[in-house]
């Protein structure tokens, strides 16, 4: 219990933090709802010339361009969160300090990117997908249950995310600078998510690779839960299946990178 307490605590320092920065948060909303509104006429265009690509009509076209500027900052879908400190914690010999904390730092640093999703989801998401629901024709549900089975892919939507980031940031044991694998992050990240193109419509071979990586459990799956397309229980296992393994994953970089810290220069 007192564990739990820890870690709910973390998790509501990191949306207290988060909620501090309010003229950062309000010029976000204004920039994911700019850059919905660019790339809701390229998906109309697109739709126009291919109907139904990727098995979407233009209504859930733009259902999906809105819901990803909605989970844009929610889900760091090109980084930005908790990484790029834990990568300069690591580059100063600071995570010395976090290792002798009585908490786990995988699950400390999760804590805290739960609060911190938790807040760019209401305090930046919300503002954008209400502006796209209004101004354009959408494909959401009507069915309140729909809505619920939307709400909880969103979870582990965040897990896979932090798992994925959390990976990145542990690499700053063995590279002198991180700045390298923060780049790949955010071309993977905008790539593989589907913040690009729904990746229902990649081609072929490429399109089923995309769509088995642990992105695709980010964007793509909830989108297709809250628009009737995928039943939520098969997403809810591949979420949490990638969630699982890249945890692991996670915990086991951990456990060799700390086995020995290294400053750098010393």
């Amino acid at each position: 219990m007192g564990s739990a307490r820890l870690y709910a605590a973390v998790a509501a320092g990191g949306f207290r933090r988060y909620a501090t920065y309010r003229v950062a948060t309000a010029a976000g909303v204004f920039t994911n709802t700019v850059f919905g509104l660019i790339l809701v006429y390229t998906y109309l265009a697109l739709w126009d010339e291919r109907p139904h690509l990727g098995g979407y009509d233009q209504a859930q076209a733009v259902t999906f361009v809105w819901l990803g500027q909605a989970l844009y900052a929610t889900l760091a879908i090109q980084g930005g969160g908790f990484e790029i400190e834990l990568m300069e914690r690591i580059r100063t010999g600071e995570i010395a300090i976090d290792l002798y904390r009585p908490a786990d730092l995988q699950l400390w640093w999760l804590a805290n990117d739960m609060g911190r999703a938790l807040f760019q989801l209401i305090g930046r998401g919300v503002i954008p997908f209400v502006f796209g629901v209004l101004c354009f024709p959408t494909a959401l549900p009507g069915e309140v249950g729909t809505w619920l089975a939307f709400s909880v892919t969103l979870v582990p939507a965040m897990v896979v995310s932090f798992a994925i980031r959390f990976l990145v940031a542990l690499s700053g044991f063995w590279l002198m600078d991180g700045q390298g694998a923060l780049q790949v992050l955010m071309v993977t990240g905008i790539f593989c998510s589907g913040m690009t193109l729904p990746l229902n419509a990649f081609p072929g071979g490429l399109g089923e690779v995309v769509r088995a990586l642990p992105w695709a459990a980010q964007l793509q799956m909830p989108a297709d839960v809250l628009m009737g397309e995928a039943d939520p229980l098969p997403v809810l296992a591949f979420q949490s299946v990638w969630a699982v393994v890249l945890l692991a994953a996670g915990r086991l970089l951990q456990s060799v990178a700390t086995r020995r810290v290294v400053i750098q220069g010393g």
